[in-house]
């Protein structure tokens, strides 16, 4: 099992714990991933770029909990809807790099 698998295992058992499962929407878990992407955002805001590429501890520590509650819900909704998040990355690279082909 991937890691991705188990996180997503471990996501699955921890919402049937709680009998969450009919708030786990598809509307529901996107829109908390947009909520989520916000609060990550809102950890950058006032930065300056250089600000922003050297965080101390306690901000990194907040960026990184707030990019785990991003992944969390990402990963979530790439389970309800039966959706390879590993694969879709792929895919969409495959597109980009076409799109965007490398510098000569």
């Amino acid at each position: 099992m991937t890691e991705i698998e188990q996180v997503t295992a471990r996501l699955r058992a921890f919402a049937a714990a709680r009998d969450w499962e009919s708030f786990h929407t598809p509307k529901n878990l996107a829109m908390a991933l947009a909520g989520e992407a916000g609060e990550l955002l809102a950890e950058f805001q006032w930065l300056t770029p250089e600000e922003s590429a050297s965080l101390g501890e306690e901000e990194l520590g907040r960026v990184r909990s707030e990019m785990a509650d991003v992944a969390t819900y990402l990963i979530r909704l790439a389970d309800i809807l039966g959706v390879d998040l590993i694969d879709a990355i792929h895919t969409k690279m495959t597109e980009v790099e076409i799109r965007y082909p490398p510098k000569a």
